[in-house]
């Protein structure tokens, strides 16, 4: 399908017919890249999205114990160190 590039203030722009738009689901908020030679327009992926289910599998597989608990201390940690 072809479209034409349109100026739009100072800038350009390209129309999506709505077939495509219904097509990849866009909405409001987009993600532009380039790939080579070709300008790739992709869905907007909010920030952090799926990290409750990384989180979840890091839980499930005992991967998520506090870094702290693993240190090893020494001798100063324990008597000369004040808080």
């Amino acid at each position: 399908m072809k479209t034409k590039i349109v100026k739009i203030g100072n800038s350009q722009g390209v129309r999506i017919p709505k077939p495509l738009i219904e097509q990849t689901g866009l909405t409001d908020e987009v993600e532009i890249s380039i790939q080579g030679d070709t300008l790739v327009i992709s869905v907007a992926h909010k920030p952090r999205e799926g990290w409750g289910a990384s989180f979840q599998a890091m839980a499930d597989d005992g991967a998520d114990n506090l870094l702290d608990e693993t240190l090893q201390t020494s001798a100063w940690d324990e008597e000369e160190w004040e808080w």
